[in-house]
């Protein structure tokens, strides 16, 4: 079995003061993929670059507490993938790959359109020239799982105030069909929404800091794990941890009998 967890921090000192490495340590995941890191190396101590003997690989972005992803292995990676060949999207610390024998595990943070129509402009952007690289992923042969914060609720399903939010940023038509189009037209995967159909679990993994969004479950599912079909097949079982709060996502686990 192999379980793979994704999780964005909101800044990974703020999810280590809130428990987030002790909990982990229980999890025995052979796989976390991190975003929003909010860190520079200089900021890391080894509880976060190694916990509990497991490999770690990062991307940092270039501005200090801003972004930046990461992913934990129990194995050591055959290769490394830092960005995505794009100076404007890798100084923002968004893509990372690890490939261990044919499996890559992919920790991705799409930017969030929601601060201004200049961000909304360069999250249309990097959609566009992303789209390509999902194209050639798919064609590579490998089996592939890419997890991560893709700040785009997908369906009417996937968030709790779908009407009031369809001219808002990561509800937006554009948004919604470009992630159809990578799952009807690439073949890619929707493991979680694969392994749970069903429209009435309102199954969220974000909810704003504004008002009492999080004890009114009035969330979004902006965290994925999209995988090729092969290996989302596997897919046997899947939660959203919300016992415990690390940050204001929740992390999303899946495990896969690869």
């Amino acid at each position: 079995m192999t379980r793979i967890i994704s999780a964005n921090l909101n800044g990974i000192r703020s999810a280590s003061n809130k428990g987030f490495f002790e909990w982990l340590s229980n999890q025995q995941a052979d796989f976390v993929c991190l975003q929003e890191l909010k860190a520079q190396a200089t900021d890391m101590k080894t509880t976060m670059l190694q916990p509990d003997g497991l490999f770690g690989y990062f991307h940092y972005a270039e501005k200090k507490g801003y972004s930046g992803v990461g992913i934990y292995s129990k194995q050591a990676a055959d290769k490394v993938i830092v960005g995505l060949g794009h100076d404007d999207i890798d100084s923002e610390g968004r893509y990372l790959e690890i490939q261990i024998g044919n499996l890559s595990v992919i920790s991705l943070y799409l930017p969030s359109g929601s601060s201004s129509e200049q961000r909304q402009t360069i999250k249309y952007s990097v959609m566009e020239r992303f789209y390509p690289h999902l194209a050639d992923l798919m064609a590579s042969g490998r089996e592939i799982v890419i997890c991560g914060d893709w700040n785009i609720a997908h369906q009417n399903i996937d968030l709790k105030n779908w009407r009031g939010n369809q001219k808002n940023s990561g509800f937006l038509p554009e948004e919604r069909a470009w992630l159809s189009k990578i799952l009807q037209d690439l073949g890619w995967v929707d493991v979680y929404r694969r392994l749970h159909p069903d429209t009435s679990d309102e199954s969220y993994t974000w909810w704003s800091n504004r008002g009492q969004a999080w004890a009114n479950n009035v969330g979004w599912r902006i965290d994925y794990q999209i995988a090729t079909p092969g290996i989302a097949s596997t897919a046997i079982s899947s939660e959203i941890y919300k016992a415990q709060r690390f940050s204001d996502h929740a992390p999303l686990i899946i495990d896969y009998q690869h």
